[in-house]
C-alpha cells in the first residue's frame, strides 16, 4: 500500500527568524493523523536566518539527526562536542538519559537550511553519545547510500534503533531499488527535485509511506535528492 502525504499538507510555522514545515505533529502544530510513522518521530525542515538558532535546552529518549541542504549549522552540547556542519555531513546524537545541546546558523550572513529527524530510540535511558560523518555526493550518486543503521555496516553512523537510513541524489535514467523484508515499511522523503517512487510522481517535499510493499523504486529523478527509511512494523507510541 502507497500513501502519499504533499508538501504542502505539512504543518508550518513562521517565527521570523525561523520558517519550519513539520511531517509530523510538533510544538503548535499537531495532526492525529500523523503523529509518528513506526519509529519516526519528527521531520522538521528548517530554514534558520543569519546569526540566529535555538539556545541550550534539553533532550531525552530520542535519536536525533540533522541533514544540512544548504548553509552551516552550528553545534554544541553538554558532551563536549561543537562544530559546524555543512552539506552532506551528518550528526547523529542519542540523547539517551539527558543531553543539552544548542544550534545555530554558523554564519552571519547566509541562512541555514536543514532538516531535523527525530527517532524513538530501542530502549529508555541509554548512555548519551555524539557522532558525525561526511557523505559526499559521490556516495550518494545514483545509488542508495546507508548513512544510519543499527550496527554501523558500509561505513554508516550507528542509529540505537532497527532502522537503516539511506540518502541518494538521481537523476535522468539513474536508478535505485531496495528489498523490503518481511515485517519491514518504507518512509519517502524527498528533499528537492522530483521523483517517481514505485509509480508515484513526487515532488519537493513530497513524502510516500510504503507498507506491504516488497520493493521500493526510485527513478526518474530531476535533480532529486531524497531520504529513505527502511523501518520496523511496530506501533512506536
Amino acid at each position: 500500500m502507497l500513501t502519499i502525504r504533499r508538501s504542502d499538507e505539512r504543518g508550518y510555522a513562521d517565527h521570523g527568524w525561523l520558517k519550519s514545515f513539520h511531517s509530523f505533529s510538533f510544538a503548535g502544530y499537531h495532526d492525529p493523523r500523523h503523529v509518528h510513522f513506526s519509529v519516526l518521530r519528527v521531520i522538521n525542515e528548517d530554514r534558520v536566518a543569519p546569526g540566529q538558532g535555538f539556545g541550550q535546552h534539553g533532550h531525552r529518549d530520542m535519536e536525533i539527526f540533522s541533514y544540512v541542504l544548504s548553509g552551516e549549522l552550528a553545534h554544541r552540547d553538554t558532551l563536549g562536542n561543537g562544530s559546524a556542519i555543512g552539506p552532506g555531513r551528518v550528526q547523529i546524537m542519542t540523547t539517551g538519559s539527558g543531553v543539552e545541546h544548542s544550534e545555530f546558523n554558523h554564519s552571519a550572513s547566509e541562512p541555514v537550511h536543514f532538516l531535523q529527524i527525530w527517532l524513538f530510540p530501542r530502549a529508555r535511558n541509554l548512555q548519551p553519545r555524539y557522532a558525525e560523518k561526511d557523505f559526499d555526493a559521490a556516495d550518494k550518486r545514483g545509488r542508495l547510500c546507508l548513512i544510519l543503521s543499527p550496527d554501523g555496516r558500509d561505513g554508516s553512523l550507528t542509529l540505537q534503533q532497527d532502522a537503516f537510513i539511506y540518502a541518494s541524489l538521481l537523476d535522468g535514467d539513474e536508478r535505485a531499488e531496495l528489498a523490503l523484508g518481511a515485517q519491514r515499511q518504507a518512509y519517502v522523503h524527498l528533499v528537492r527535485g522530483a521523483l517517481t517512487v514505485n509509480g508515484t510522481r513526487l515532488a519537493g517535499g513530497d513524502a510516500l509511506m510504503l507498507t506491504d510493499e516488497p520493493t521500493l523504486t526510485l527513478e526518474q529523478g530531476e535533480d532529486a535528492e531524497v531520504l529513505v527509511f527502511d523501518l520496523p512494523v511496530i506501533d512506536a507510541a
